[in-house]
C-alpha cells in the first residue's frame, strides 16, 4: 500500500493527537506533532520571559530555537535547545497562551517552515489547526476532527488530573471555550477545515471507533 501525506486539524481536546499517534504506529508513519511545536515555542518565551509585544525579541528566539521531535512508541518527545521538555509544554500556563504566540506571523512562518521540511519525506501524520488549510494544502487526505466543547474539556480535564495537575473542570473549559475563540477569530491561518476535508464529530465515538473511521478514509485513498 502507498503512503500518502495525512492532515489532521481540529480545535483544542478533540484527541488529534492521540488518534494520530496511534495511526503513526499502527500505519508505520512518522508523526510530526506539530502542536507541540508552539507549546515547545511558548514554553520557552515563558522560560526567557519574552515581552511577545516586542518583534525583534521574538524573532532572535525563533532565530536560536533548536527543536526536535523524537518519535517514541506512546508519545513524542520534544526537546527544546538539547532540554526534554515533552511534560513541560503540557502544563495549564503553556496551555493559556499558545494561541496567542500561534497567532504571531513570523512564528508561524517558522514553524510551517519546519513542518514541510520534516513532512518532505512523505508517509506523514500532522495534526494541528492549518495543516490542510496552510501547512500541507496538497496533503491526500485531511481531516477536521472535532467534538462539543464539553466533551473536549473533560478529556482534557482527565488527562491533567492524570498528571496532578490542580485544575477544576470550569477552569478547562473556560480554557478551551476561550481558545476556540482565539483560534478561530484569528486573523493569520484561522481554525476552519480545509474545503476538500472530511469532517468528524466524534463526541460519542471512542478512539478506537474514531481511529478505525479514518483508517477506512486512508484505505480508500491509497487505492
Amino acid at each position: 500500500m502507498k503512503k500518502i501525506a495525512i492532515a489532521i486539524d481540529g480545535p483544542a481536546g478533540a484527541g488529534k493527537s492521540t488518534v494520530a499517534k496511534i495511526l503513526a504506529n499502527r500505519l508505520n508513519y512518522l508523526y510530526i506533532d506539530t502542536g507541540a511545536m508552539y507549546r515547545a515555542f511558548t514554553w520557552l518565551v515563558l522560560n526567557k520571559r519574552i515581552d511577545l509585544s516586542k518583534a525583534e525579541q521574538v524573532q532572535c528566539l525563533l532565530d536560536t530555537i533548536s527543536l526536535r521531535l523524537i518519535p517514541q512508541k506512546e508519545f513524542c518527545r520534544v526537546l527544546v535547545n538539547g532540554q526534554d521538555v515533552t511534560m513541560a509544554i503540557r502544563q495549564p500556563e503553556v496551555a493559556a497562551l499558545v494561541s496567542q504566540v500561534a497567532a504571531i506571523g513570523i512564528v508561524r512562518k517558522k514553524m510551517v517552515q519546519l513542518q514541510r521540511q520534516m513532512a518532505e519525506v512523505g508517509g506523514v501524520i500532522l495534526d494541528g489547526r492549518d495543516i490542510g488549510t496552510v501547512v500541507l494544502p496538497k496533503a491526500e487526505l485531511k481531516v477536521f476532527l472535532t467534538a462539543l466543547p464539553a466533551e473536549r474539556a473533560r478529556r482534557r480535564w482527565r488527562e491533567l488530573v492524570e498528571q496532578n495537575a490542580a485544575i477544576t473542570f470550569g477552569e478547562v473549559k473556560s480554557s478551551i471555550m476561550k481558545r476556540d475563540k482565539l483560534d478561530s477569530e484569528r486573523e493569520l491561518s484561522p481554525l476552519r477545515p480545509a474545503a476538500d476535508a472530511v469532517y468528524l464529530d466524534n463526541s460519542l465515538l471512542t478512539f478506537d471507533e474514531t481511529i478505525e473511521q479514518i483508517v477506512a478514509l486512508i484505505e480508500e485513498r491509497c487505492k
